[in-house]
């Protein structure tokens, strides 16, 4: 079965576990083939591969910590509309990606399983963080389509945006459209 996932918290604090550029496929984010896509039932299995061919110290620096956020460019989650290129990385603990921009596909996706999409309001501060920085999320002020200010450990303050609807937003909060039903 379906792994349920825990609701939003009103706040998450985690590190950028991951920085990637533009253009990210579902390709890079979990491998398609067929030793692979044979596992696609074991949840647990497949969730290895997730970001191997980009970073293969991906998995184990996201299980050490617990839970993180995915920093990406232009393009996040462009291809092909794998489901499991989010549902592997939720059930290793991604709670958020914060990116330039997003793949219509892959942001349902996100949504479906309990990720919170954000996009940066200014792209330049793509460069302003980096892989490890700690991310505060005021999760608990969201709203549907209104920027968030969000804070990192280096004292910075960054601006970020959402394209949520009320009703994908309660999903997100419910750590899963599984969880709605």
């Amino acid at each position: 079965p379906l792994q349920r996932f825990e609701p939003l918290p009103d706040e998450i604090t985690a590190p950028v576990a991951l920085k990637v550029g533009d253009d990210i496929t579902t390709d890079h984010i979990l491998p398609a083939g067929a030793a692979i896509m044979s596992l696609r039932s074991n949840i647990p299995a497949i969730s290895e591969f997730v970001f191997g061919r980009v970073d293969e110290a991906f998995v184990p620096r996201i299980k050490g910590l617990g839970q993180g956020l995915v920093l990406g460019g232009e393009n996040y989650g462009q291809g092909s509309s794998r489901e499991h290129a989010a549902l592997g990385p939720r059930h290793l603990g991604v709670r958020a990606v914060l990116v330039k921009s997003l793949a219509r596909i892959h942001r349902a996706n996100l949504v479906n399983f309990g990720i919170l999409p954000l996009l940066l309001d200014n792209k330049d501060e793509y460069n302003a963080l980096a892989e490890g920085d700690t991310v505060t999320i005021p999760a608990k002020d969201l709203r549907p389509g209104e920027p968030l200010v969000i804070t990192t450990d280096k004292g910075a303050s960054i601006t970020v945006n959402n394209d949520l609807t009320e009703q994908e937003l309660h999903i997100i909060r419910s750590g899963g459209l599984l969880n709605t039903v």
